[in-house]
């Protein structure tokens, strides 16, 4: 009977302990991630506005493209079949 008493009193130290170390853990992370977000430097909205219209464009070209090449293909199987 004594030796389970001092063992779980042992268990107890030793998980308050590893919490300790799991909160100064999480601590040090979300330090760490202010301290990263301070050396990003953001686009401004001139930039973003620029890539997204080539985003855009590229997007409406390649939907020409492939449907000029779906048409083509369909042309073609339904002339093979």
């Amino acid at each position: 009977m004594r030796g389970r008493g001092t063992s779980s009193l042992c268990k107890r130290k030793g998980e308050g302990s590893m919490i300790k170390k799991f909160t100064d853990s999480i601590r040090e992370f979300f330090s760490d991630v202010r301290g990263e977000l301070k050396k990003v430097s953001f686009p401004t909205r001139a930039e973003t506005v620029g890539s997204t219209t080539v985003v855009i464009v590229f997007c409406i070209i390649m939907s020409f493209y492939l449907s000029f090449v779906d048409s083509i293909l369909v042309w073609l199987v339904g002339k093979l079949l």
